[in-house]
């Protein structure tokens, strides 16, 4: 009894001297005191370390899910914090193991001693080059995977010109398979890399490039050309690729990579957060492709360990309620209810790129019509030039119009690339957002929305 009443006496001593406190600051000095609290607790609960997104691009078979499964060996065995990840898990899909490469991007996780890095493996082969750039549009920074043995190659070059497009501004190179080959052929690989770099705008004679084996330090052998060259790889992506600054203020928006049905419990949606802050019992919106459907959080996982918040830059699984998995689409978004709008039509600031740039040697035409990737989505769109414009010849910008065929989620300084066949024909962003043009184009109508949800935006058929 004496205890408790001790303690109440100092409590109420306490109170009473912070209140003397308080009281002699101004209202400014108080909110500026309590967003100094919030801020902190925002950005540094429960993260012990900083989160960072990055991933393997380069030329199909240079070794690029090895590097991968190699990483998480190393490290689990090193530190003891990581799971090791077999190649085979990587690689899941059947048609992945029958034919031996990458078609899906993949992800993993694993720790250095001062970082949590979220890893996306993606595929090399021209055939699958949609999927690599989704999953480099995530990315804070690339680890590009170039074998010694044959150098840089035609997927090589076109992954530098995609990542340059899309953003990413930070690359460290392993030059894999140095087992494989003489001093002399690696100096030489080493060279040509580092000019393709200083080509595609990244500084090549400043940029790291660490020489091993991914598949010896996957086998235990050769330590030196192995375990070392990856744990050299490690400290080189801790000390050189920067952590950006994560936008912890905004509502939160995740691009949706992919939806999975948990029987009994709900639909989980996977992704990277890229604005905000997500907690558990949160309502939310999933958004996108002229679809508006409401639900609520009721569990978030960070590689398969359940977090009450998850914060941007993080890459999440998130169980959401009353909502089907065949309703969601990869590059909807996950969003706070009516915090942004889905747009069909824009303005844009164009780049035609030359044949030297990796485009076509051909003008683009006014109403040029393609596939525009953005984000995790890609959709039909029509290029419109002005009226006093017939034409944009390769090397040269343009401010144009953009009609998508369905409506989406963009902002203004969003960046996109417009593909034909296998090459990139253009890259842009969007200067502006404008109302719904009231037309349609015959070819050009919308897909059948998800039955049973809020369209927005549809027009009707003429």
């Amino acid at each position: 009894m004496a205890r408790c009443l001790h303690k109440l006496l100092c409590f109420q001593l306490f109170k009473s001297q912070f209140v003397s406190r308080i009281s002699k600051l101004t209202v400014e000095q108080i909110n500026f005191k309590l967003n100094t609290v919030r801020t902190f607790s925002c950005t540094f609960t429960n993260l012990d370390k900083q989160y960072c997104n990055v991933g393997t691009i380069g030329h199909v078979d240079h070794g690029k899910t090895t590097l991968t499964a190699a990483i998480t060996k190393v490290l689990s065995e090193e530190l003891g914090t990581t799971k090791s990840v077999q190649f085979d898990e990587i690689d899941k899909a059947p048609e992945e193991k029958k034919r031996g490469i990458t078609i899906n991007a993949a992800h993993v996780s694993y720790e250095s001693k001062t970082r949590k890095y979220a890893h996306t493996d993606c595929p090399g082969h021209v055939d699958f080059i949609k999927n690599m750039i989704m999953g480099t549009s995530q990315m804070d920074g690339a680890i590009l995977v170039v074998a010694a043995t044959e150098g840089a190659m035609p997927q090589t070059r076109e992954h530098l010109l995609l990542a340059k497009q899309i953003g990413v501004k930070h690359l460290v190179v392993f030059l894999n398979k140095i087992d494989a080959a003489d001093e002399e052929m690696a100096e030489l690989c080493e060279l040509e890399v580092r000019m393709l770099l200083d080509e595609y705008g990244y500084p090549g004679s400043a940029i790291p490039v660490i020489s091993g084996s991914a598949l010896c330090a996957l086998k235990g052998e050769n330590e030196k050309i192995g375990k070392q060259s990856i744990l050299k790889l490690i400290e080189t992506l801790d000390n050189y690729i920067p952590i950006p600054d994560r936008d912890l203020s905004s509502p939160f928006l995740l691009p949706i990579e992919t939806a999975v049905k948990i029987s009994g419990r709900g639909t989980v949606v996977v992704g990277t957060l890229k604005e905000g802050v997500i907690k558990k019992g949160d309502s939310a919106e999933i958004i996108g492709q002229g679809v508006s459907m409401l639900s609520s959080i009721s569990d978030i996982e960070v590689f398969h360990e359940s977090v009450p918040v998850l914060y941007a830059g993080q890459n999440a699984g998130v169980l959401l309620k009353a909502v089907k998995q065949h309703n969601i689409v990869r590059g909807m978004f996950l969003v706070k209810p009516q915090s942004v709008k889905q747009y069909t039509y824009v303005s844009a600031k164009i780049y035609v790129l030359t044949k030297e740039d990796g485009g076509r040697k051909w003008p683009l035409m006014n109403k040029y019509q393609q596939i525009m990737y953005c984000s995790l989505w890609s959709m039909a769109c029509i290029v419109y030039l002005p009226e006093d414009l017939q034409m944009v010849m390769p090397g040269d910008t343009a401010d144009v119009k953009i009609l998508l065929r369905q409506p989406m989620i963009l902002k203004v300084g969003q960046q996109f690339t417009v593909r034909e066949n296998q090459i990139t024909t253009l890259t842009g962003i969007v200067t502006d957002t404008l109302p719904d043009p009231g037309f349609e184009i015959k070819g050009f109508t919308y897909l059948k929305p998800t039955q049973g949800v809020k369209v927005e935006g549809r027009r009707k058929r003429k």
